[in-house]
């Protein structure tokens, strides 16, 4: 089976956050679920919650995942919409995600 471009895009996403050590769910899109959720929700090392909407070329997000998108951001997290040229905006994101946390000096596993 041919890999369709967006497809592309979501494994090099695993890949940039498999390197970050992220944590992500893929949610599958059915009857029974939340429809327009994102393509990941993460959480990153610090636990900072990032949402990810992964794109093929100018593909664009419903009214319905913006609204997600939106609510995410609004709620504290992190929400970006991902094609191929945002590949390096991920994973600068990322970067400064995890570094911020280093810096804050939070202890993660600490109660």
């Amino acid at each position: 089976m041919a890999s369709t471009p967006e497809s592309l895009v979501k494994k090099k996403i695993k890949a940039i956050l498999a390197k970050h050590g992220a944590y992500y769910a893929m949610p599958i899109g059915s009857m029974y679920g939340n429809a327009g959720v994102p393509d990941f929700l993460c959480c990153v090392p610090g636990g900072h919650f990032l949402a990810i909407e992964a794109k093929a070329g100018r593909g664009t997000t419903t009214a319905l995942q913006d609204k997600h998108l939106a609510d995410i951001r609004r709620a504290g997290g992190t929400a970006m919409v991902v094609n191929e040229q945002g590949l390096e905006l991920l994973d600068a994101t990322l970067r400064r995600l995890t570094t911020k946390e280093k810096d804050d000096g939070h202890d993660a596993d600490a109660a």
